[in-house]
């Protein structure tokens, strides 16, 4: 499953926050690999849901372990707020 990581209007994030998540995640972590791209990091997610759930099942399945290493990742560094971003499926 493909995600975009953006920065979530409305939390006053600084310009470079993606550049500063990106440092921290890297390019992979756990079952998912990440990407640097222009306005956004993407994220692909590599866990196997179950073909019998629904697409929309899945995608909130990925996006919520994609947010879980978000949280994780901005518990651990003191330049990051998690509410700064948001993670969305890349269709």
């Amino acid at each position: 499953m493909k995600f975009r990581i953006t920065v979530h209007s409305g939390f006053g994030a600084p310009a470079n926050a993606l550049e500063l998540l990106f440092e921290r995640v890297g390019s992979r972590r756990d079952e998912t690999r990440f990407a640097m791209s222009p306005g956004e990091i993407r994220a692909s997610w590599g866990e196997d849901a179950p073909v019998s759930m629904e697409r929309s099942e899945r995608e909130e399945i990925g996006r919520l372990a994609v947010l879980e290493i978000l949280q994780r990742v901005c518990e651990r560094a003191p330049e990051l707020d998690y509410d700064w971003f948001a993670v969305s499926a890349r269709r």
